[in-house]
């Protein structure tokens, strides 16, 4: 399971500064968050969404669906890697992550050792940073917790999930469940 490092306040450049040892840090308001490498499975959802998400976000021009490794800044002095996130022109051309800014989306799949970061302590964290649409993928519930920048409590995806970056764009829809079975019957 990851640990904080509730000890210290961290920097930005303290964390950038840390060992390339397999592991994952982030810091989200001082407190450091260490991962371990994710489960198969969490890698194989990374990838089915990533796969849908390139696919529309090409189409229609509306910049770049990457993944991590990453560094984001969202103009805080952060450093999060979320699992994919969505990035609008003309960040998509930025040659260093602090050039970045805010996505567009960000996805994060859950994992037994990141869940608690991923629902509450990031979540919280991008929506104080503005991100318009933060999805939390649950493969065990085989379902999708979408948060708005004001939401207090997600709307639930579980059938069908939509995403609409642009009034004038035609709207992503993914069929969860077809999605959930690719997933997990390979």
């Amino acid at each position: 399971m990851g640990m904080p490092d509730v000890l210290k306040h961290w920097t930005r450049a303290e964390v950038l500064a840390l060992p390339d040892d397999g592991r994952r840090y982030e810091l989200v308001d001082g407190e450091l968050l260490v991962s371990p490498a994710p489960p198969y499975v969490h890698q194989r959802a990374v990838g089915e969404f990533y796969r849908r998400l390139h696919d529309y976000v090409d189409r229609h021009q509306l910049g770049e669906a990457l993944f991590s490794p990453s560094d984001l800044d969202l103009r805080a002095e952060q450093l999060v890697q979320p699992d994919l996130f969505v990035v609008a022109p003309p960040a998509g051309r930025a040659a260093e992550w602090g050039e970045v800014g805010i996505p567009l989306l960000v996805v994060e799949v859950l994992s037994p050792s990141t869940a608690r970061y991923d629902r509450i302590t990031k979540r919280r964290r991008y929506q104080r940073s503005g991100i318009p649409t933060y999805w939390v993928v649950d493969l065990d519930a085989r379902l999708v917790e979408i948060w708005s920048p004001d939401a207090v409590a997600p709307t639930i995806a579980d059938v069908s999930l939509e995403w609409r970056p642009k009034p004038a764009v035609a709207a992503l829809v993914m069929d969860l469940e077809a999605c959930f079975r690719t997933i997990w019957n390979p």
